[in-house]
């Protein structure tokens, strides 16, 4: 399987010289996909920063999904901003895609389930300034502008079947962390389970692994969307992108 990232492919018959990427695919600087993506590094660490300034519980902070999902998209954009400012290939779709289910998740949790009084997990409470924007870049901004980045800045096709459910790896270990975690800290202890739906003290270990079934089984059909939506979007990219000319050929 030829690595995504490489920045070499290897033509011809084996033994062939490696030809650069660059010689099949005319690659540059993308300044504007660079500087979009280190604004969106920028707003997932300031969220963190200031979630960190107003709390009295670090270990408890980065406990959250938000918070550790932040810290994906943080690394990963930052990652890509420089990919995309040096000219070289784009990430492989394997780690943007995961980043981007992972504070997807984050995001429509919090507006359709912990916001929500009627879903019976709401969390809501009275926030400080700090906490108020800080809750605004890491749960609506950060993922709003994730969805931009792969729906407009990135091509598409990239996304495999299989990655659906490799990126599954990390919500589903994530279940056992925060049993562990709780079951580490005293009875009573504020934030012992980090989401009202993985509280075993409200719903007991089979309450909440009946939780984790059916969020387990939404976030899996949600990477399923994201990859079948990934296959038949457009792509918006400009053409002057793109590998051939305009004129007549079936390579564009």
């Amino acid at each position: 399987m030829i690595d995504p990232t490489s920045s070499t492919t290897r033509l011809g018959p084996p033994g062939a010289a490696g030809v650069p990427a660059s010689a099949v695919v005319p690659t540059g600087r993308r300044p504007v996909a660079a500087a979009f993506r280190a604004l969106v590094a920028l707003a997932a660490l300031t969220g963190i920063v200031l979630d960190a300034i107003d709390s009295d519980d670090l270990g408890r902070l980065f406990s959250y999904f938000t918070v550790q999902s932040n810290i994906a998209v943080a690394v990963t954009f930052a990652w890509a901003a420089h990919r995309a400012w040096t000219a070289r290939p784009a990430l492989s779709p394997r780690i943007t895609g995961a980043a981007l289910l992972y504070i997807s998740i984050t995001g429509l949790v919090f507006h359709f389930v912990l916001s929500n009084d009627s879903s019976g997990f709401s969390m809501t409470s009275e926030r400080t300034p700090l906490e108020s924007v800080a809750n605004q870049l890491l749960h609506t901004v950060t993922p709003l502008a994730a969805a931009f980045d792969w729906l407009v800045l990135t091509a598409p096709g990239g996304f495999l079947l299989r990655h659906a459910w490799q990126w599954l790896a990390y919500p589903l270990l994530y279940f056992p962390f925060a049993l562990l975690r709780g079951a580490l800290l005293a009875p009573g202890t504020e934030g012992r389970y980090p989401y009202p739906f993985l509280d075993v003290d409200l719903h007991g270990y089979a309450g909440i692994l009946g939780n984790a079934v059916v969020f387990g089984l939404a976030f899996y059909v949600l990477a399923l969307a994201l990859t079948l939506l990934d296959r038949i979007r457009p792509h918006l990219r400009s053409p002057r992108n793109r590998i051939s000319s305009l004129g007549s050929g079936p390579l564009k």
